[in-house]
């Protein structure tokens, strides 16, 4: 179950202690943007290469954090409809995603959710492994 949690700066900041629990890392993130890296260690299978759950998560979180940047969390809160993650090869190693809404997609989300209390939007991705990419986009 999702938990927020107060900043310094006010702003309640959503937490997973499922997702924690990966070691998800935040490479970079910002207002409609991340990056993040889903380590192999911890989440490998019983061959070494990456378990498809952790795929799943590091997926979700790329997808989502974008979109839970602008929110009010006092106001909204974030709610996945669908995730499809088309698996194309294995990895022995970290994998990253990176997902950035753009300014258009920004300003028609927030004046979805003034208007109509909620927003929808698509996100696409490629999954990179330590070598290349290894997934067509995950959505």
């Amino acid at each position: 179950m999702s938990k927020a949690q107060t900043r310094p700066a006010g702003k309640p900041k959503y937490r997973v202690e499922f997702v924690e629990r990966t070691g998800l890392k935040r490479l970079e993130q910002g207002r409609g943007h991340a990056h993040l890296l889903m380590p192999l260690a911890g989440n490998e299978n019983h061959v070494g290469v990456l378990y498809m759950g952790a795929y799943t998560v590091l997926a979700e979180a790329v997808a989502a954090l974008p979109g839970i940047s602008l929110l009010d969390v006092a106001r909204h809160f974030p709610i996945l409809k669908d995730i499809y993650v088309d698996f194309h090869k294995s990895a022995a190693s970290d994998v990253t995603a990176e997902y950035r809404l753009s300014e258009e997609t920004m300003a028609d989300l927030l004046a979805d959710l003034e208007r109509k209390g909620s927003a929808t939007y698509i996100a696409e991705f490629p999954m990179h492994d330590a070598g290349a990419s290894m997934s067509p986009p995950a959505g």
